[in-house]
């Protein structure tokens, strides 16, 4: 089954994987035996995007018709969606939404000073493989103010929609200043939980762009 039509080779995932530690897309036997915990759940948030058409094209960085990608680090995005007993949820509806490489929504509702980029909506869906995978390419978004001494650390919004279950959440960024003051992240147990590290994708598949590992437990699938 095709992810969608931007979609790295399966060789070029499976170096992926081996780059990241080999754990971020294949658990081992011990892991998919293991009653996982969910992932926590965070708010949707006032900026889910409205009036926009998500890509299903799984790259975000380049809008249909345009001739210019969106400004920003270029980053990929992937991971696999499992339920509790370690089982991969095939099919599962991944919906992300994200501010661009300065802190703008690209919503009417966003008020933030920052420019809007042209070039970027930060809006994508894609369904799950076989083996649950998901991937999108976009860009790292940049944290922004709440107000005259707050900031929302960088985030990306997640809803998945699996057979039995929905879920939405936020990934973020480890080492954002932010992270420690954000009520959201802080209001849950392990917040490191939503939290992930960037890496270096393999030199021979995109060596300007970096990888967000991010997998996601659904209770059911």
């Amino acid at each position: 089954m095709e992810l969608n039509r931007w979609n790295p080779a399966r060789r070029d995932v499976l170096r992926m994987s081996v780059a990241l530690g080999g754990g971020a897309l294949l658990p081992s036997a011990s892991f998919a035996q293991a009653q996982l915990r969910t992932t926590p759940d965070q708010i949707l948030g006032p900026f889910y995007p409205v009036g926009l058409t998500p890509n299903r094209s799984g790259d975000l960085t380049m809008l249909p018709g345009h001739a210019t990608r969106a400004k920003g680090q270029l980053m990929v995005v992937m991971g696999r969606v499992l339920n509790r007993s370690g089982e991969a949820v095939r099919g599962a509806r991944v919906e992300i939404w994200q501010a661009n490489a300065v802190g703008r929504y690209a919503h009417p509702s966003d008020t933030n000073a920052a420019p809007v980029d042209p070039d970027f909506e930060g809006f994508g869906v894609a369904l799950t493989d076989a083996d649950g995978r998901y991937q999108f390419k976009t860009i790292k978004p940049a944290a922004y103010p709440t107000g005259p001494n707050s900031f929302r650390p960088a985030h990306i919004h997640f809803d998945v929609s699996g057979r039995q279950d929905r879920l939405v959440t936020q990934m973020y960024f480890d080492g954002d200043p932010y992270n420690d003051k954000d009520r959201f992240l802080q209001s849950i147990r392990q917040p490191e939980r939503l939290i992930v590290k960037l890496q270096p994708a393999s030199a021979d598949v995109a060596p300007e762009e970096v990888v967000a590992a991010f997998d996601i437990v659904l209770a059911k699938g």
